[in-house]
């Protein structure tokens, strides 16, 4: 059973075996998490996602990259589903956090570090967002012994921290 945590910080800075970046198809770096873990990781991540998705990546799937100049070992870069842009099947979004989850049993990963994925800039309703994220992620029966939720911003961590209370 994966124990889940709120934690209230910057995803880039976890001391976690892989991060999870909420990518866009592209994979080519972008706004929000995915700017910030592009810049703190360096170009090293860049290259790797050029390399290992030519083509990009499907909505609701993950996949793995270096981590770069980051504590972490890997990035599990996954795409999470545009609700302002109408991708409102939340089966989109539980698909990110279980493929993450896989990703990160074919590495070995023991600790994983995830951003409330398509909650930002994506408009996925906050608490619609935490409680997919709490669920899917407990329901997972796999090798992660520990899952962190970051937020960045006092308001988003409260509301996760209170679900997890």
């Amino acid at each position: 059973m994966t124990t889940i945590t709120a934690v209230q910080g910057d995803i880039t800075q976890q001391a976690v075996d892989a991060i999870v970046n909420a990518a866009n198809n592209a994979m080519r770096g972008g706004g929000g998490v995915d700017g910030a873990i592009h810049r703190a990781g360096g170009r090293a991540i860049l290259d790797d996602c050029i390399k290992r998705f030519p083509n990009g990546l499907a909505t609701g799937d993950a996949g793995w990259t270096t981590a770069g100049d980051m504590a972490a070992q890997w990035v599990i870069h996954t795409v999470g589903p545009n609700y302002s842009a109408g991708q409102r099947d939340r089966g989109l979004l539980e698909s990110c956090y279980r493929r993450s989850l896989e990703v990160a049993d074919e590495l070995g990963v023991k600790t994983i570090a995830f951003p409330l994925i398509s909650a930002g800039i994506y408009g996925w309703p906050k608490d619609d967002a935490i409680a997919c994220a709490l669920e899917t992620i407990g329901a997972y029966a796999g090798g992660v012994e520990s899952a962190s939720l970051v937020a960045f911003d006092d308001e988003t961590y409260a509301r996760i921290a209170g679900r997890l209370a």
